[in-house]
């Protein structure tokens, strides 16, 4: 389901792929030794087969359409801040879930878009196969591109199952990333009072 802001949901599942999906995962079920037949997975390829669609629908999204969805033309040029952005999305080595916030701000130069749109960014691109690394840059690239601000601060802290599951088994260790344009970089004044206002502490 897709509206006029470019963003889509992903509630209808197209069928010929669900079911190629599907029987994949009845396949995967079996060649970790499972009885993909037993009752309690029986229907489990099929919900897996939709759940993965659900988590990559960012890929049906056009992140720069739902930006200029709601641009206002407006003489404001101090910093706009959206904090605490949930994240949730797949590490593209594991396919296993990291999950976060994102702090994001930019300093306008003749436009503003409304804040909502900020969020909805966010998630068309979280909803990937991802790397945290690769998801701060294309949110920050989105945003400057877009709307030609005076600067964009982009700053990701999450937890990856990667690294508490498997691997290291760290559990409570967090990645925290950042890319800056503009004011961002060039003005350690500005830089430093984002930080403040997020509270975060990058090194």
């Amino acid at each position: 389901m897709k509206n006029n802001e470019g963003y889509s949901r992903q509630d209808n599942y197209p069928e010929e792929t669900t079911r190629s999906l599907s029987a994949h995962y009845r396949e995967i079920l079996s060649l970790l030794g499972e009885d993909a037949e037993r009752e309690g997975l029986l229907k489990t390829p099929e919900r897996v087969a939709k759940a993965m669609q659900f988590f990559t629908q960012g890929y049906h999204c056009n992140p720069e359409e739902i930006l200029k969805s709601a641009l206002f033309k407006q003489d404001y040029k101090e910093m706009i801040v959206v904090k605490d952005i949930e994240i949730y999305s797949l590490c593209e080595h594991h396919l296993v879930p990291f999950f976060g916030k994102a702090h994001v701000a930019y300093i306008p130069d003749g436009t503003i878009v409304g804040l909502s749109k900020i969020p909805r960014v966010v998630e068309a691109f979280a909803r990937r196969l991802q790397i945290q690394e690769r998801l701060t840059t294309q949110i920050k690239e989105c945003i400057q591109e877009t709307l030609h601000p005076l600067g964009v601060a982009v700053v990701i802290e999450a937890q990856h199952l990667c690294m508490s599951m498997r691997g290291v088994q760290k559990q409570n260790s967090v990645t925290t990333t950042s890319d800056f344009t503009g004011a961002f970089l060039k003005q350690y004044n500005t830089r430093q009072e984002f930080l403040r206002i997020i509270g975060a502490h990058l090194h």
